[in-house]
């Protein structure tokens, strides 16, 4: 039925913020047309999680080991702008992209789906 997911990220600097994903990141891309790259993303998968607040979307990168994953894109020249917490299901941190939006990282500590066969 679906084919995959598109996420959006709407920025005030989209050219660096583009750049910082092809350079720092490494995501490899297509050009769509006109320097608007489209990155290839990793497995993904949703969750529904209950709110009080106003209903909104949230786009965490996964990673298997987040320090590392920290310590080598400082190498590259990223902002750590959230040190690791453990929130007990896992561990979170972010990095700046150019524009200042955050870009929130995670290692989950709990099941997921992202091996589930098709």
């Amino acid at each position: 039925m679906f084919s995959g997911a598109h996420v959006i990220l709407y920025t005030r600097d989209a050219e660096a913020d583009r750049a910082f994903l092809k350079d720092v990141v490494g995501f490899e891309h297509v050009d769509a047309g006109g320097g608007w790259l489209i990155f290839k993303l990793p497995p993904s998968e949703v969750a529904v999680h209950p709110t009080d607040d106003e209903p909104r979307p949230e786009v965490y990168l996964m990673c298997e080991d987040l320090t590392r994953t920290l310590t080598e894109l400082e190498d590259r020249g990223a902002e750590i702008s959230r040190a690791i917490t453990d929130q007990g299901w896992g561990l979170l941190a972010a990095v700046r992209l150019p524009s200042g939006m955050e870009l929130p990282l995670y290692e989950p500590r709990h099941p997921t789906a992202l091996n589930l066969p098709d």
